[in-house]
């Protein structure tokens, strides 16, 4: 058994996508998505979360190697608001930074849907 979902594609572009949710989350802080695709997030997100908690230069890079550089509505970019908003929120906390709730099946194919988000 493999450590991770295959979500139907190739590893590249299975590591693309994986990639762009994380960075929607940090900039957004809540989307919405497929259960599995959530579930699957949940995992990378709390690394980068705790990455984010050491602050130091390597944790700066070894996250940036997922992390986008997208701009925000703050005028910083992704990996900036993971280190200076997202993970000083959660200093004392000790994992568990996300929550996934289920809302349903989506009209179409009937996928079951999931919004994850950050916890407060």
């Amino acid at each position: 058994m493999a450590g991770y979902r295959k979500l139907n594609r190739r590893s590249d572009q299975r590591k693309a996508m994986l990639r762009d949710l994380v960075t929607q989350l940090i900039i957004h802080e809540r989307i919405q998505t497929t259960e599995t695709k959530a579930k699957e997030l949940s995992r990378i997100i709390d690394k980068m979360v705790t990455l984010g908690k050491k602050n130091t230069l390597a944790s700066r890079r070894q996250a940036a190697q997922t992390v986008r550089f997208l701009e925000t509505e703050e005028n910083q970019n992704a990996l900036q608001k993971l280190f200076d908003d997202i993970a000083p929120r959660f200093k004392e906390r000790q994992g568990g930074y996300t929550r996934i709730m289920k809302i349903g099946p989506r009209r179409g194919d009937a996928t079951e849907m999931a919004i994850i988000e950050f916890v407060e």
